[in-house]
């Protein structure tokens, strides 16, 4: 399953829908210095806010999503988002 990934230009967390992506302004500089925050993604099944780091945002890494109610697992690929298929 693929789904649109939103791009915002300006941060305005109340307009982060499901699927919005908005990149760090100062990204790189805050976690892991090999592997830094890059954006801040919604995740595309419940809207919960997650920082995302560079591997991610490039496709390299999945993702799953940190909500307590929603264990979506996903990744970036050529400006979409793919769900993970089970296994």
């Amino acid at each position: 399953m693929v789904a649109e990934l939103n791009l915002l230009e300006v941060w305005i967390p109340e307009q982060m829908e499901p699927g919005t992506l908005f990149m760090l302004e100062q990204a790189g500089e805050l976690g892991k210095v090999e592997n830094p925050f890059w954006a801040v993604l919604a995740c595309p099944a419940c809207g919960a806010l997650g920082l995302i780091t560079r591997q991610q945002c490039s496709g390299l890494e999945s993702m799953i999503c940190g909500s307590a109610h929603c264990s979506s697992e996903y990744y970036l690929e050529d400006g979409k988002i793919r769900y993970r298929t089970p296994s």
